[in-house]
């Protein structure tokens, strides 16, 4: 039974998909294109798709024109999210936060440790947060970590999230 607040969430998100980098082309993207179908087989919109070196003020320029795009509410980022030297994604993005949703990142490493990759879940850096009223995502890179977070966490309440943002917003 779907509560109230998925039955009023928005029904076609418009999102960005981005994918953090130095070696993955569009046509090895096995991660990016996994977001996009899962997305379009939800019925949401993809207008956006880019493939961003791991380079901090890369990473920032193409999420900030996504977060003041009128065209995208939600932008989905994968990789970056380690704790290598060249993973720079989550300090990229929570500085543009003006709201964090630690509860995204709470519940991906727990589902990752229960699910996946059981204690190495512990070297994520998973998060959400929102961003001049766009929904922004940070998820590990691997096809595996983008199929669980769509799945049990993202598709689920990608509606909910933005219809909450945009509630109290005057237009």
């Amino acid at each position: 039974m779907l509560s109230k607040h998925r039955k009023e969430a928005k029904a076609n998100v418009r999102c960005a998909v981005l994918t953090v980098s130095d070696t993955r082309m569009k046509e090895t993207d096995k991660s990016g294109k996994r977001i996009m179908d899962l997305l379009i087989e939800n019925d949401h919109q993809v207008p956006l798709y880019r493939i961003v070196p791991d380079d901090k003020e890369q990473i920032r320029m193409i999420v900030e024109k996504a977060m003041y795009s009128d065209k995208l509410e939600a932008v989905i980022i994968n990789g970056g999210t380690g704790i290598a030297y060249r993973d720079v994604t989550i300090e990229s993005v929570e500085p543009l936060f003006d709201k964090h949703l630690p509860g995204f990142g709470e519940l991906f490493r727990f589902l990752s440790f229960q699910y996946d990759i059981g204690t190495a879940s512990i070297l994520s850096r998973a998060t959400c947060g929102v961003a001049n009223n766009c929904l922004i995502f940070s998820i590990p890179g691997s096809t595996g970590a983008v199929t669980l977070a769509m799945e049990k966490l993202i598709l689920p309440e990608i509606g909910h999230m933005v219809k909450e943002i945009h509630k109290d917003v005057q237009q």
